[in-house]
């Protein structure tokens, strides 16, 4: 997979394949040049390369934008880090105001989710009709048609799920447009809908894909059974919780299917936990503990030189940067997690205290000079982590506190501060469902630190009043956690709706 991200033949595919979403029709394409495409999809090599090209636009849609990723996912929840006024206006979304121009037009819109689903659809439709005599150069046509058609899957999934919690009801599509007059102007699907796709679009994709890499150089940064495992995992947790936020009480039928789906991923996955000893090589990638990840290494030259960790990091990390970072942690997120002098490992490898008024965090830093000489141009080779088995075996103790079993949340919770801590303080036995919770989204916090999860945490478990002060009660009630749409989508589609918190506001 790594060499056909860099062959002039993805780049091709890119221009002639995807959809560009304009404020004229919300799935409109540029026209496609009907030779080229009954000439490309003729083998296994075509194959790759589109299915190359669809992981490339999925990175794009989580890096666009200051790494859209963890602003929807950890920026938001304004008490783990602080972001500071440059001018643009980014720093808004942390006071809950969605509305300045810059995010409205960047953050807001979710063209490039739409790129990468419909390069997908785009993979399902095409490698589908490929025939045996196509796909010669490949030992076994059959299982190479359903492992690319599996992770092209995978991938529109992770797209709609990284879409509805962020804005709820969005247009769901999965045919694949060739004619831009055909493409049609969508409305948004409601929730259920788009979640109900997820759903199906995760079962296919475990019944396509096998929990090994057709070749070991995919491994952790594309997809197999164990991703979709996770992603099917999470999915659950945020229906049986979010679907309905009127009412606390989770749907339970989603909570025992996600607790199933983790066992089947922990048993079958070949997962484990990184030993202490090599923890940093977590978030530098590929590590046994990796379910998927976006690759992003300088062995590839694909590390990044404006990733999240870059935000953070000053110049005794990076030459050349100044010793005030635009992001910085919160002095009082670092107190009421670990208290002082902690040993745990999370608190002593994550955060440099230098500047105690403005400490950093150093999960990513993995630097890379690629004119190393003189310390220039430097590079981040730190893959995005989206799902690891940390994360999965944390989940089982939500899952727990859901079914009212305080007793075996409370024993993960303290098998993970053992393990990061030669001095842990434990959580006692014989606490309330409701204080234990409370006990979880700390350990969350701490072991998931900016890796894209920790707003949706707090909306799952109801615990963001004690992280995020702008969303009060009435606001959660009424969905005002949701980010508004672009106004230029809505131009000439008027099947589109604005998020309905946002009615009168954009």
């Amino acid at each position: 997979m790594r060499q056909h991200l860099k062959t002039l033949s993805i780049l091709s595919l890119v221009i002639l394949l995807t959809p560009l979403i304009s404020c004229k029709k919300l799935l409109e394409q540029e026209p496609k040049n009907s030779t080229y495409l009954e000439k490309f999809w003729k083998s296994a090599s075509d194959a790759r390369s589109a299915l190359a090209g669809n992981y490339a636009l999925l990175r794009n849609a989580c890096t666009d934008k200051e790494n859209r990723y963890y602003l929807y996912g950890d920026a938001i929840a304004k008490n783990y880090f602080t972001i500071q006024y440059t001018g643009d206006g980014l720093e808004g979304i942390q006071n809950g105001d969605f509305t300045f121009q810059y995010n409205l037009n960047s953050l807001a819109n979710y063209t490039l989710y739409y790129k990468t689903i419909a390069m997908s659809n785009i993979v399902i439709a095409n490698v589908s009709k490929m025939t045996n005599a196509q796909l010669k150069d490949t030992d076994d046509p059959a299982a190479f048609k359903n492992n690319i058609m599996g992770q092209a899957m995978f991938i529109r999934a992770l797209s709609y799920f990284m879409m509805v919690r962020v804005w709820g009801d969005v247009p769901l599509v999965t045919t694949a447009y060739d004619d831009p007059i055909t493409a049609p102007q969508l409305p948004r699907s409601s929730r259920a809908d788009v979640m109900k796709q997820i759903e199906t679009d995760c079962r296919s994709a475990i019944n396509l894909l096998t929990w090994n890499y057709i070749n070991i150089g995919d491994s952790k940064v594309t997809a197999n059974k164990g991703s979709a495992y996770a992603l099917l995992a999470h999915l659950y947790l945020w229906r049986a919780t979010m679907s309905d936020v009127s009412q606390d009480t989770p749907n339970l039928t989603d909570v025992n299917n996600a607790d199933t789906t983790i066992t089947t991923l922990i048993q079958k996955g070949g997962y484990s936990q990184t030993d202490t000893a090599n923890y940093k090589s977590t978030f530098v990638g590929r590590s046994s503990d990796g379910i998927f990840e976006i690759n992003m290494s300088e062995n590839t030259l694909e590390g990044s030189n404006s990733s999240i960790g870059t935000r953070f990091l000053s110049g005794a990390y990076i030459n050349t940067y100044s010793n005030n970072p635009r992001f910085y942690v919160v002095p009082r997120y670092l107190s009421d997690q670990f208290g002082s002098n902690s040993k745990d490992i999370r608190f002593t490898k994550n955060f440099d205290l230098s500047n105690p008024e403005r400490p950093i965090c150093t999960k990513y830093s993995n630097v890379i000079y690629r004119n190393p000489g003189q310390k220039l141009d430097a590079y981040l080779s730190n893959n995005m982590i989206i799902f690891r088995l940390s994360d999965m075996k944390l989940l089982k103790a939500e899952i727990a506190l859901y079914k009212n079993d305080a007793a075996t949340a409370t024993t993960i919770i303290n098998e993970f501060r053992t393990r990061n801590n030669p001095n842990p303080t434990l959580v006692p036995n014989g606490l309330s469902v409701s204080r234990v919770m409370d006990e979880y989204i700390k350990e969350r916090s701490k072991e998931m630190y900016l890796e894209g999860h920790l707003f949706f945490d707090l909306l799952r478990t109801r615990r963001y009043g004690n992280v995020v002060d702008w969303l009060t009660e009435t606001r959660f009630r009424r969905e005002g956690f949701y980010w508004p749409v672009d106004p230029a989508l809505f131009r000439e589609n008027p099947n589109l709706k604005q998020t309905t918190y946002w009615l009168g506001k954009v």
